[in-house]
């Protein structure tokens, strides 16, 4: 028999010590507090405990609940971090999910956890959010791909459509054209699609060229410094571009002194230019290929003139305006008596009517600012920070977090997977910068957190 202290079983520099320092989990108390009795049932185990558990899980990347019990029974330092002896009882591994299914489920106790330790990385000055990177990332469902029935869905409206349609009709009669009726919502279209028997919330999606799988998509928005402010979980067959709105209103909320976001392509539309540049902002966005034919003129071969409000072709020959349709895009057309005689028509059209339609959304305006910023030394350093902010995330958070693949199903647990994922990730950078705080002149910190991103631009510039 050996006596000994846990106290000393813990090695100074361990994470938990670490963690257990830099944050004070009785928050908790308060937030859940009208989720429990205090006069009626059985002394329920402690709410702070439960969640330090399901924290070990998210922070250690250990795949199950039942697995961290079993990790957390040999474990001195988990022991000591959830303030149990050696000898005490861990609670039972079907505790958590009991609790989950009858008190947290309808709670927003997830996305408190995950804004309490944001919020403290603010009050220490470690979050940088004068520039956003925003990214998305699929999570293969737990679900069979075989196992899945067609289902006839009703396209669901842009929501922006009202706006868009206001500003089609004020286009065309600017050009003396009939204002479009808005019909849509009388006859909603319809499409087929693959719905999972086992977890109809997730979505098909084509990994690839061949590939094709159930998942869910992630999605994110960090700083400079790598810090998660804020995700929101959706369908895997959902483009990336229609659960911008929500999430860029929610951070910018949050964060009012952002002044550029960094996009990848498929972020690329006119209507989030749009949001952002109206906003007062700036958007970062990378070089996008033009979708034309092999040996055919580009987009940037055609030269729009802004005055006469025309596009002038390769041979210098005019397409003048014809219309603007529903979709929010002005249709250009050249003359076929033209075009007929042409020695590249090869090379610009195959249409039989010898009529080459060339189109310009009504918010071309905002892409074209887009590019402007993409070539300016900001918009090229923000935009190079990427692999090492919102991609490293993701690598993390699949490499080291158990973030690659679930096994819940349902959209609610799937948020509720991302939000403690990330708050792990963000609390275990909280812990290290302030014990570097700790150590480390506060002149030297300032250099390193605020002047070393400055510095890389400048560099790449």
């Amino acid at each position: 028999m050996e006596i000994l202290c846990m106290e000393e079983l813990v090695p100074k520099d361990h994470l938990l010590r670490e963690i257990d320092q830099a944050i004070s989990f009785e928050f908790i108390y308060d937030e859940v507090r009208e989720l429990y009795c205090e006069e009626n049932g059985r002394p329920s185990i402690d709410p702070v405990v439960l969640f330090k558990i399901i924290l070990v899980k998210y922070i250690f990347g250990i795949r199950s609940i039942r697995q961290t019990i079993k990790e957390i029974e040999v474990n001195v330092a988990y022991r000591w971090f959830l303030g149990y002896g050696m000898t005490e009882q861990i609670p039972h591994f079907t505790t958590l999910g009991k609790n989950y299914e009858r008190r947290f489920a309808d709670s927003d106790i997830f996305e408190k956890i995950f804004e309490h330790i944001l919020h403290e990385a603010v009050r220490c000055g470690f979050v940088d959010a004068s520039a956003v990177f925003i990214d998305a990332t699929h999570i293969k469902a737990s679900a069979n791909k075989r196992k899945a029935v067609n289902r006839a869905v009703k396209v669901e409206a842009k929501h922006y459509h009202a706006e868009l349609m206001d500003e089609i009709n004020r286009d065309r009669e600017a050009h003396g054209k009939k204002p479009i009726e808005n019909n849509d919502e009388d006859t909603p279209p319809t499409k087929n699609t693959k719905m999972s028997t086992t977890d109809p919330d997730c979505g098909l999606f084509h990994k690839g060229e061949h590939k094709v799988e159930f998942a869910y998509t992630t999605h994110v928005a960090c700083d400079k410094h790598n810090f998660i402010l804020d995700c929101d979980v959706s369908a895997g067959n959902l483009h990336d571009s229609v659960m911008f709105d929500g999430l860029y209103r929610n951070v910018l909320a949050k964060f009012p002194e952002i002044e550029i976001a960094a996009l990848d392509s498929a972020y690329k539309t006119p209507w989030i230019m749009k949001q952002i540049f109206d906003s007062g902002r700036k958007a970062a966005t990378p070089y996008k290929r033009p979708m034309t034919k092999k040996g055919f003129f580009r987009k940037h071969d055609y030269v729009y003139d802004e005055y006469y409000d025309c596009y002038l072709c390769p041979e210098n020959q005019i397409l003048k305006y014809c219309t603007t349709n529903r979709d929010g895009y002005r249709e250009y057309k050249s003359d076929p008596r033209i075009c007929q005689t042409c020695p590249s028509r090869h090379q610009c059209t195959q249409s039989k009517n010898r009529v080459k339609v060339f189109t310009r959304h009504v918010w071309e305006d905002y892409l074209e600012r887009a590019e402007d910023v993409r070539y300016s030394p900001e918009g090229k350093g923000i935009y190079s920070m990427r692999g090492q902010t919102i991609e490293r995330i993701f690598a993390d958070a699949k490499e080291k977090h158990f973030m690659r693949y679930t096994y819940y199903r349902g959209l609610a647990k799937l948020r509720m997977q991302a939000l403690l994922t990330f708050a792990a990730m963000n609390l275990k950078k909280l812990a290290k910068w302030k014990k570097i705080k700790g150590g480390v002149p506060g002149f030297l910190l300032r250099f390193f957190t605020l002047w070393w991103p400055c510095l890389q631009i400048t560099c790449l510039a």
